[in-house]
């Protein structure tokens, strides 16, 4: 007699699969934002996810199996790269919840692992190995989340190489990874800059910071739903009105790494007058100035990636007070 198979799933009626709701790849895709290539690599390489497989052999999840996935989002999110999430402890062989076991990994090694990626990209930047470097960089991006990368990794050795061109040769080398960085990010930007509706801009405020930073602040943004356009640095501060007039933006930020002056309220507030739409601040300048512009209508992004892009989020929405 033959096995009645449910056209839909592709279970086997009556099989032991019925006795629990089951996904096919596609839902817990959608369910999780996590591609179908993703969860089949999570399985293969990994081994972090074990779906069943009905008789033709397509792919079951269970709910187990989704919460599994969104934890290991979690994880990911905290700086662990997905190579290390099943080694630790074996802690997804548990059958306690992944982030009840958070306490088995230590910052240190989360720390121990960053540093390890660094060394590689030096090893490359100093062998000024284009090739390597890109390959590196490949690796460190299918580990991590976008923040993770910059933040975390390529950012603070940056930071070192432009601190040490004193010495002979660092400079080079410096001028060799910012080279890299900029051209990467800036791929990356105008890759999501054709799929998104919406338009931010994102300026140097007074040239306060390098290029690099300014395109590394407006690939955090452009996660949003909003395309984004960076002016160049040296861009004038009194004419940002005009460039508003014919843009028409959404929203206008301006970023800063540098302590703000005392007179920055005064020069913001005047800027936010004559523009039509939201005047943000980002960076390290948005963090010491928060509490000198609280009683204005100019909003404070913040300098960490993932809060800066959901503060974004928020004021083009109109959820977040300025």
């Amino acid at each position: 007699m033959p096995v009645l198979t449910d056209v839909a799933s592709g279970v086997p009626q009556g099989s032991s699969l019925e006795q629990e709701e089951l996904f096919p790849i596609r839902e817990v895709a959608r369910l999780t934002g996590v591609n179908p290539v993703t969860l089949r690599a999570w399985e293969r390489r990994y081994g972090l996810i074990v779906p069943t497989r009905t008789d033709s052999g397509h792919r079951l999840y269970s709910m187990a199996d989704i919460e599994r996935v969104r934890s290991i989002l979690e994880w990911i999110e905290r700086g662990v790269a997905v190579s290390k999430i099943g080694k630790i402890g074996k802690i997804l062989a548990k059958t306690a919840p992944l982030k009840a076991l958070s306490h088995l990994i230590p910052s240190d090694l989360v720390q121990a692992d960053y540093t390890q990626w660094q060394q590689q990209v030096q090893a490359a930047v100093s062998a000024f190995d284009e090739a390597h470097l890109e390959q590196v960089y490949g690796q460190i991006f299918s580990s991590y989340p976008l923040t993770v990368v910059f933040q975390d990794i390529l950012i603070p050795l940056w930071k070192q190489l432009l601190l040490r061109q004193d010495t002979f040769g660092q400079a080079s080398e410096w001028l060799f990874l910012d080279g890299f960085l900029r051209s990467r990010v800036l791929q990356r930007l105008l890759l999501v800059r054709s799929l998104q509706p919406r338009r931010v801009i994102v300026c140097a405020l007074f040239d306060q910071c390098r290029e690099l930073e300014l395109l590394i602040t407006a690939l955090f943004l452009s996660s949003v739903d909003s395309a984004i356009q960076v002016l160049a640095i040296g861009q004038p501060l009194d004419e940002l009105t005009l460039i508003c007039e014919r843009i028409k933006p959404k929203a206008l930020v301006l970023f800063s790494n540098h302590a703000p002056t005392s007179d920055l309220p005064r020069h913001l507030n005047r800027l936010a007058m004559s523009l039509d739409c939201q005047l943000l601040l980002a960076g390290d300048a948005a963090d010491l100035a928060q509490s000198s512009l609280a009683e204005s209508s100019i909003g404070c992004l913040g300098s960490e990636g993932s809060i800066m892009r959901q503060r974004l989020k928020q004021f083009l929405a109109g959820n977040l007070d300025t």
